[in-house]
């Protein structure tokens, strides 16, 4: 299908802007929401883009500005919870 991740990581001094999304399947939405959450890093979109397909994906968009550190670590932990492979 072609479905992937997207993750921009950016530095700037001190801190860091990553923005992004993730393709989830429903049973991994609510864990990777709160990881995010954890690392301060805001969901600001949630939605499916299709109609009938198998297994239902949503994709989940977000973005901070923070610690570099802390978000690459975050941004990490949530992508082990989901199904894709690296």
């Amino acid at each position: 299908m072609g479905v992937s991740q997207a993750i921009n990581f950016q530095t700037e001094g001190q801190k860091a802007a990553t923005t992004g999304d993730f393709v989830l399947t429903a049973n991994k939405v609510n864990p990777v929401v709160r990881t995010l959450k954890e690392y301060g890093i805001a969901v600001t979109a949630l939605r499916s883009h299709m109609l009938t397909e198998t297994p239902r994906l949503f994709f989940m968009h977000f973005w901070a500005v923070d610690n570099p550190d802390k978000l690459a670590y975050g941004l990490r932990k949530a992508l082990g919870l989901t199904n894709t492979i690296m």
